[in-house]
């Protein structure tokens, strides 16, 4: 199991990443996104009751997508993989993450 029976499940945190996105700079659509993210929500909710894990979406996440993704209702945060790596771009992502 993933998810021990023991422990504080509020410590943790879920990340989806469509493998297909990985390193190809494809964004999944935000109906995809919600989705994904609702099944995920209704089997912790399943498991972990009124302790729900945050959840995150990563997946090509940039500068000029991040807002969209943060403002879906199911996604707690973002992974940032090379758009983390250019100040300027990761600046823009964090204020999107501020504004969200």
């Amino acid at each position: 199991k993933a998810l021990p029976e023991s422990g504080n499940r509020g410590n943790v945190t879920i990340a989806y990443e469509p493998v297909w996105a990985i390193g190809t700079g494809k964004t999944a659509s935000t109906n995809d996104i919600e989705e994904v993210h609702s099944h995920i929500q209704s089997v912790l909710r399943r498991l972990c009751g009124d302790e729900m894990p945050r959840e995150l979406y990563g997946g090509s996440v940039k500068a000029n997508n991040a807002l969209e993704i943060l403002s879906l209702p199911m996604v707690d945060g973002v992974l940032v993989g090379g758009a983390s790596l250019a100040a300027a771009a990761f600046a823009e992502i964090i204020n999107a993450a501020t504004t969200a």
